[in-house]
Order: C-alpha cells, then structure tokens, then sequence
C-alpha cells in the first residue's frame, strides 16, 4: 500500500529539514523521544523506539528519503518508505510525504502521521 500526505508548515524548507534529521529538534518538533542523523546511511529512531529506520537519501532541504518500521510490523515484512520532500510557498512549506510498501492498515498510519507529525510540527514552527 502507498499513499501520500501533505500540510503546509509555517517554516522554511531549511527549518524543517533540520528539524527532522537532528535528534533534539525532532524530539521538540513531534512531542516523542526521537535519534535522528543527518548522513546517509545514518540510524534514527523516533517516538522512543516505537519507529525506526535508516536515511537512505539525502537532498540538503529538498528532500529526505528513509526506510521505516515499526513494532507493529512483523519479522517477515519488508522496510516502509517514506520519501519527504519540502517547497517554499510564500514564506512558509508544503511538506509533501509519500509513504509506500506499507503492510499493515495503512489509515492507520496516515493518521499517525497527522496526529503525531503533522499537528505538533504546525504548533512546534508557529510558535518559532
């Protein structure tokens, strides 16, 4: 299953891609205990454990691509994708998030993505 989410940040493209890939301000951005790095081929993990991945693709505040899991995935199923990338749109960011090769409830996860990404991020850059 893929599918694709979008919000609209009031941050820059730099800002946001930071954010996401050092481990103090991802943890402040999302509310969750998170690792991140900022190398390709560099581990992160986020909302303490729960997900973790590895950066598989790095474009300097235009995109990042990651493979994703969770605890809910089993043994058998292969890395989730999540490509990220970021567009300045009149001083603030359409973040656009492509999630594929999910194997389990995907609306499950595009709610995750919404409720403990999209929605602490908006409050985490608004009052920035």
């Amino acid at each position: 299953m893929e599918f694709t989410l979008t919000t609209l940040l009031n941050a820059s493209p730099k800002e946001i891609y930071n954010a996401w890939l050092q481990s103090d301000a991802h943890t402040n951005m999302t509310g969750g205990p998170a690792t991140a790095s900022n190398n390709v081929g560099g581990k992160f993990t986020a909302w303490d454990g729960y997900i973790w991945g590895e950066n598989l693709a790095l474009v300097p505040n235009t995109k990042i691509v990651q493979s994703w899991r969770t605890h809910e995935f089993s043994e058998t199923d292969g890395d989730s994708l999540i490509s990220i990338t970021f567009e300045e749109q009149n001083q603030s960011t359409l973040l656009t998030l492509v999630h594929s090769n999910v194997p389990t409830d995907g609306d499950k996860y595009k709610k995750g993505w919404v409720d403990h990404y999209f929605e602490p991020m908006a409050s985490y850059f608004s009052n920035k």
